[in-house]
């Protein structure tokens, strides 16, 4: 799958009440007919949707692509299906392409949900028997089986959305394209198209990957660009990626809240998160040693001032929070440039994307005197499937009960139900 500098240009929509407006809109097109078409020049109502964007995605890679809306992401796969043609730049294909771009997008509202997977898998290229062959299979990992026989137009956005999933990634797709699908998922069929997704990778299917949910492009993913305004503002590991779009311009990260005050005299000038060899990390296994890194500058002598660390992850959840004065760890008069170090020997947040608030108070733990709220993004990734925040060492144990035994414990079960 290539991407070489490629751009796409769109035209604003006109609209024309009257023939007033339609004549000049004509006669300025007839114009246009005549001149020499260059590709790279804007005309007027017209804007570029991507400019210059380049990957490649190999067997077995993953690439995700995040940013906020409007930012070009699901006009790449557009691209990539052919759906639309670029304005510059190459783009390549090779193989049968699973997509789903949108819900329920390629469906006939009218057909059935059976009638839809036999045309979508024909879309593809498939026999009628290897569309048969696969049937049984994708309707049940679609949880459809009872409505497969009505039209799709009666059809609820989730179950439209796992239909469209089911028929991408099951009818031996070489490609597989996916837009969105887990946000109108609950967390069953979230976690099914996960799996789902990472087994098609497993099998050297190459695959691209947009949305929002962060941690489904961490877990899933081992490239991601961050795309604004149709260019590639970043392109690297997933864990970079995510902190480079949670830290951008377009979100409030790393917001002063309450220490904007001239006369503070103590700011802080950087945060960051080193594992235990002190390289700074983007992303940090569960359990893994961690070292939060508070760097300051003060312009004049600070009496005892102590030092604050709130983590939150992504969706605002208070996690933990800690400060020197209820650690009772005093610190003298500080003064100039230093820097204070929280280690956490174990981590044991589960996987996910977090964020550090900052904070430096006075002697006293009333006022602020900075404070930096989201001020360094991170994430956490792990073989762990446990669910909720932390992760809790735990074992699973099946003792052999005594000969006997058994039937006392059913009937004391059933008493105290009783």
């Amino acid at each position: 799958m290539i991407f070489d500098a490629v751009s796409k240009k769109f035209r604003r929509g006109e609209r024309h009440d009257s023939l007033r407006d339609l004549f000049p809109s004509i006669g300025r097109r007839l114009l246009r007919r005549g001149r020499p078409v260059d590709k790279g020049a804007l005309d007027a109502g017209e804007f570029w949707a991507l400019r210059d964007v380049s990957f490649e995605v190999g067997p077995g890679d993953a690439l995700g692509i995040i940013g906020p809306n409007g930012a070009g992401k699901s006009t790449v796969l557009k691209l990539l299906t052919r759906i639309l043609r670029p304005t510059r730049g190459r783009c390549e294909v090779r193989g049968r392409v699973g997509a789903l771009i949108e819900v329920a997008a390629g469906f006939h509202p009218d057909l059935t949900g059976r009638e839809n997977l036999y045309l979508q898998g024909a879309i593809m290229g498939m026999k009628q028997v290897e569309i048969a062959r696969k049937f049984d299979e994708i309707v049940e990992f679609a949880g459809v089986a009872e409505f497969i026989d009505t039209p799709v137009k009666r059809y609820s956005s989730g179950m439209n959305a796992r239909l469209g999933f089911a028929i991408a990634a099951h009818l031996d797709p070489e490609v597989l394209l996916i837009d969105e699908v887990l946000a109108v998922g609950d967390a069953r069929f979230q976690e099914q198209c996960l799996l789902r997704m990472r087994a098609l990778r497993a099998a050297g299917i190459p695959l691209v990957f947009v949305s929002h949910n962060l941690v489904a492009v961490l877990d899933l993913c081992n490239r991601a660009l961050v795309v604004n305004h149709g260019r590639v503002m970043f392109d690297g590991e997933p864990g970079a990626a995510i902190n480079h779009y949670r830290s951008a311009p377009w979100t409030s990260a790393g917001a002063a809240a309450a220490g904007d005050e001239p006369d503070s005299g103590i700011r802080i000038r950087g945060v960051r998160v080193l594992d235990e060899r002190g390289h700074p990390q983007q992303a940090i296994r569960t359990a893994a040693s961690v070292t939060i890194r508070i760097v300051y500058e003060a312009s004049r002598p600070i009496d005892r001032p102590h030092f604050a660390v709130d983590i939150l992850r992504g969706d605002g959840v208070y996690c933990y929070g800690t400060n020197t004065r209820l650690d009772r760890h005093d610190f003298d008069t500080v003064e100039g440039h230093g820097h204070i170090d929280l280690v956490i020997p174990r981590l044991w947040l589960l996987p996910g994307c977090y964020s550090l608030s900052i904070g430096i108070i006075d002697a006293h733990g009333v006022r602020p005197h900075d404070v930096r709220h989201n001020a360094c993004p991170f994430s956490v990734i792990s073989e762990s499937r446990d669910l909720g925040l932390v992760y809790l060492p735990h074992t699973w144990h099946s003792p052999e009960p005594a000969r006997g035994t058994a039937p006392e414990l059913v009937v004391a079960e059933e008493q105290s139900v009783l």
